[in-house]
């Protein structure tokens, strides 16, 4: 699965944000500094859902497996 990055320039740098991402998204002096922080963002975003999604099924009797979005 590929995600699309989006950089605008501003006068202050660079903001940006993943389109299919709802949340991640950041600034940086620098397009480099965006990019990274960009990275950290998705981690969070990610990380955020997850434990929401954990304190959801607390008690619940479910089942996990990994899943991997391919192409259609």
């Amino acid at each position: 699965m590929q995600l699309t990055a989006v950089f605008m320039q501003v006068p202050e740098g660079f903001i940006a944000f993943v389109e299919e991402l709802p949340g991640a998204n950041t600034q940086g002096e620098t397009l480099e500094e965006a990019r990274d922080n960009l990275q950290e963002a998705v981690r969070m975003v990610l990380d955020a859902n997850r434990e929401i999604a954990e304190r959801s099924i607390i008690g619940k009797i479910v089942s996990k497996e990994p899943f991997n979005l391919s192409a259609p």
